[in-house]
């Protein structure tokens, strides 16, 4: 593996690093893309995560924007030579507050050592300098998902005082019965996406998700990731127009590398969204309904997607209506910036409320 320019000693990375003969820390590059989706790949394998990326399809999963920059935001740990964990952190805006989330992997030979407390450490007392500096207003605090089977991301977020504040699902049916009909109403049809298009169903989806929780406002590079990330197939999705006006889409994956190293046949119903002046129509049931369609033409045999289980407009119910079935739970934890949160804690529970708030500087 190529090392990084720039390389920083441990202790400018790691207030405490721990002591594994070999182990040092520092920046990543786009030259370590494919070791990172290495370390995620063996790691969720540990847990029982059935997900694999490639380097390209890793590198689309963290897209570079103002948002996060790899020489910035992502740290690696090396052991003689070799990239054995990554963690990176970043600011964001979600909800009106300023949040600093992070996510890392180790290889699962090398938990246990302290090696994924240290990144994060190092993660977190970054990003805590950087939002005490950032000028813009509202509360800040801490955040990290995890599923309930990453047992080893669990222990570290409850040990750095995270508490749950929200969950989802992840659910699936399968393709290989009868499937439902559900017509979309008069007046709205599916039309194939074209390119110029784009622009067009981005925009219409982001409206229809600005009253959902934790939304972040997207930006180019979200744009490019999502039409342009190596897996992108638009001739997969299901985009309903009424004359002019998008009302709603299912843009459907289909991981080909995953779906191969894995010996499986899965596709996932990403971004189900209706915008509201067509709700409560029957639209997304419909445009469901239709990629079940799509997917099965292409030989997909399971159907995939997520969910929040407090969706505002009732997704859950929507989906176990449609056949799907919870195969797991992913849950996202919180805490106040700069101290541990408190039993019941919740997003905007604590006092910070920005750049001049005394709670955020006091620690």
């Amino acid at each position: 593996m190529t090392a990084g320019a720039g390389r920083a000693t441990n202790a400018a990375l790691a207030p405490a690093p721990p002591r594994v003969p070999g182990l040092t820390f520092r920046h990543a590059t786009a030259a370590d893309w494919p070791a990172l989706a290495d370390v995620a790949n063996r790691s969720r394998a540990a847990d029982g995560m059935d997900e694999v990326h490639t380097a390209e399809s890793w590198a689309n999963e963290w897209p570079e924007s103002e948002m996060f920059q790899l020489e910035r935001d992502m740290l690696v740990a090396e052991l003689d030579g070799s990239i054995v964990a990554q963690a990176a952190g970043y600011l964001v805006v979600r909800d009106g507050a300023l949040v600093a989330e992070s996510a890392g992997s180790v290889v699962p030979e090398l938990r246990r050592r302290g090696i994924g407390t240290a990144l994060y450490q190092a993660t977190h007392d970054r990003l805590r300098a950087a939002a005490a500096a950032d000028p813009r207003p509202g509360p800040r605090h801490r955040r990290a998902y995890a599923m309930d089977d990453e047992v080893a991301d669990r222990a570290l977020l409850d040990a750095n005082g995270y508490v749950p504040i929200r969950f989802g699902f992840e659910m699936r049916r399968w393709l290989n019965g009868p499937l439902p009909e559900h017509a979309l109403p008069d007046g709205i049809e599916l039309r194939p996406v074209t390119e110029d298009q784009h622009r067009a169903i981005f925009a219409a989806d982001d409206e229809a998700f600005r009253d959902h929780w934790g939304r972040r406002e997207p930006d180019e590079a979200d744009f490019q990731a999502r039409f342009h990330g190596p897996e992108t197939d638009t001739s997969l999705w299901c985009v309903a127009w009424d004359g002019d006006e998008v009302v709603g889409s299912v843009q459907n994956y289909v991981y080909a590398d995953e779906n191969e190293a894995l010996g499986i046949a899965r596709g996932w119903l990403d971004h189900v969204s209706v915008r509201r002046p067509w709700r409560g129509r029957g639209v997304a049931k419909a445009l469901c309904a239709a990629s079940f369609r799509v997917l099965r033409d292409r030989g997909i045999t399971e159907a995939w997607l997520r969910v929040d289980a407090a969706n505002p407009t009732g997704a859950l119910a929507l989906y176990e209506g449609l056949g799907f079935q919870v195969v797991r739970r992913w849950q996202a934890f919180g805490r106040p910036m700069d101290h541990p949160a408190e039993p019941g804690w919740r997003p905007g529970a604590d006092a910070g409320s920005g750049p001049a708030g005394e709670a955020e500087r006091s620690a």
